[in-house]
């Protein structure tokens, strides 16, 4: 049984609507909404909250990944700003830490980036989510990826055309980015958005 469908389980037996259970989560009723459909997940904090609720180990979450009954926790930087100088990446400015399960990890290198603006939105990715990117410098046609323009990281669709790269947003308010290679570097791929509610 996936998180999503465990939590749904949790909510009905105990008769508790959606915005019930968002109310005292102190989130919006579309985030329980799409933690239960398993487009996104709960972050460690909500999953503790969400384990007190309903009276049930914290582990009952994680049987999904086929992990340990205390899951290795791995501290992944948040990431607010990156410049990239003679060709050499610099975390400028890390704002946290955000613990999640070593088996959510693949190979490789990971951060966290804290998406902005509505951009993205067609792709579910909303302000103040919290993306996973997996450090790499290609990706597929189409995939989402954070890209450094400047100083300043965004995630687009990554797509190549005639040697330039153009930059698509989720959100048809906004047009592509077209500039050549040498002007945008590709940070990593996008691994997964978990909604992360203050």
């Amino acid at each position: 049984m996936r998180v999503g469908d465990l939590i749904k389980k949790l909510r009905k037996e105990r008769k508790m609507t959606q915005a019930d259970l968002a109310k005292l989560l102190d989130v919006a009723p579309t985030a329980v909404s799409a933690w239960e459909r398993n487009e996104n997940r709960p972050l460690m904090d909500k999953l503790t909250k969400i384990a007190e609720i309903f009276g049930v180990p914290v582990t009952v979450f994680f049987e999904e990944f086929g992990v340990s009954p205390v899951p290795e926790m791995v501290q992944i930087p948040i990431i607010g700003r990156i410049s990239c100088g003679n060709g050499v990446l610099a975390y400028e400015e890390i704002e946290g830490y955000e613990p999640i399960p070593r088996e959510w990890l693949g190979h490789g290198e990971h951060f966290f980036l804290r998406a902005k603006g509505d951009s993205m939105s067609g792709a579910r990715i909303e302000e103040g989510d919290l993306v996973l990117i997996r450090k790499q410098d290609t990706v597929e046609n189409g995939e989402i990826a954070a890209v450094l323009i400047g100083d300043e990281a965004v995630l687009k669709r990554v797509y190549r055309q005639n040697g330039t790269m153009v930059l698509q947003s989720a959100n048809p308010n906004y047009p592509p980015i077209v500039c050549p290679p040498a002007e945008a570097r590709i940070l990593g791929k996008m691994v997964m958005n978990v909604i992360k509610f203050e």
